[in-house]
């Protein structure tokens, strides 16, 4: 099969490389799908450019948001039948037994294997193997394309936004990064939850797309830039009681200075590979909470592609590439000028956003 291959961490035309590998076999408990859609994540870029090395073992085939159709069954897997169409949680294995997984909380399983992130195995390819456990029927109605991001553009959030963050009505939701894949659906959610919306972006052109996607306010900054006054002018000095923060460590500060008191401040994206300091006393003395959403349960996948069935969240695909224009899929993501998703189409037939 056709796949993308990273031999080691550099540019996108030195590291995407198209090669013919061989085509995955499922083993036990495992089905293969032929890829017809595969979301291109920022965390694929941070792998690619050698930011993000926890993990991460090379050659590997990046991509972990998969959308296709059943094209091989292994052995002990029930309820699926070839041809089915299917969407993929972030990873291709996990265990089922450990505490992690026996509790819902799949992602944080004791043996999960990132799909993408080792072996030659990732979504970035004709075919991927993967567990059944990991994966959602597609409902009617819903594209390949937009199935391919309802587990991390879309799922994400979505744990960020309501069991993680505990968006209420009412309430006013700051959104950093909003015209990113993340940030955009992140605004749908606070629109969903019956919050009122900020949107914070560097992309001053995306306010009138933003506010479509359920931003009541937009504020256009430069990269890094502090927002924090405009955040507290908006909310009559208050602040927001809830940041669904897609950036990290370059909006850190004016995060910091936009909580409300008791915010909660949701961590799901980290642009850079530096640090941040800080005196705790800044947060615990306003009682603000520091917390984190990773990734997407499997049973969040099926809510958001129901979601999605029933029109209440739209994905956002900016554009659909061949597989051989992965290079230039990871040169827009790197020049921040996109809105929302793009997709992969590794056999360029039946996708449509």
């Amino acid at each position: 099969m056709r796949a993308i291959v990273i031999r080691e961490p550099g540019p996108p035309e030195q590291s995407l490389l198209l090669e013919t590998v061989p085509d995955p076999v499922p083993g036990p408990g495992q089905v293969v799908i032929r890829v017809e859609a595969c979301g291109v994540c920022a965390h694929d870029v941070a792998k690619r450019s050698g930011i993000l090395r926890r993990g991460i073992e090379m050659p590997l085939i990046p991509g972990h948001e998969v959308a296709g159709t059943i094209a091989g069954i292994g052995e002990d897997v029930r309820g699926y039948q070839i041809g089915q169409r299917v969407a993929t949680t972030q990873r291709s294995h996990i265990c089922l037994e450990c505490r992690y997984c026996r509790a819902g909380r799949e992602p944080l399983c004791d043996e999960a294997v990132f799909m993408g992130d080792r072996g030659l195995n990732g979504g970035y390819a004709e075919y991927v193997a993967t567990d059944a456990s990991t994966i959602a029927a597609i409902p009617d109605g819903v594209s390949f394309a937009q199935a391919a991001i309802a587990a991390c553009a879309i799922g994400t959030v979505y744990h960020a936004a309501f069991p993680v963050g505990r968006i209420r009505p009412g309430e006013t939701v700051l959104v950093t990064g909003a015209s990113g894949g993340l940030g955009i659906h992140a605004l749908q959610m606070g629109r969903l939850g019956g919050a009122r919306v900020i949107a914070a972006t560097s992309s001053p052109g995306a306010a009138d797309m933003l506010r479509s996607q359920g931003a009541d306010v937009v504020i256009a900054t430069e990269r890094g830039g502090d927002f924090s006054a405009a955040i507290l002018a908006e909310t009559s000095g208050a602040g927001a009681d809830i940041v669904i923060d897609t950036v990290g460590t370059p909006v850190f500060n004016a995060v910091r200075k936009s909580l409300a008191k008791a915010g909660r401040w949701v961590m799901v994206g980290q642009v850079t590979g530096t640090f941040v300091q800080f005196n705790p006393a800044q947060l615990f003395l306003r009682d603000i909470s520091m917390l984190s959403a990773t990734s997407t349960t499997r049973s969040e996948l099926q809510r958001c592609l129901s979601l999605i069935a029933r029109d209440l969240i739209r994905p956002v695909v900016s554009d659909i590439l061949p597989l051989e224009a992965a290079c230039k899929a990871h040169a827009l993501m790197e020049e921040g000028a996109l809105a929302g998703r793009i997709v992969l189409a590794p056999h360029a037939s039946g996708v449509a956003a």
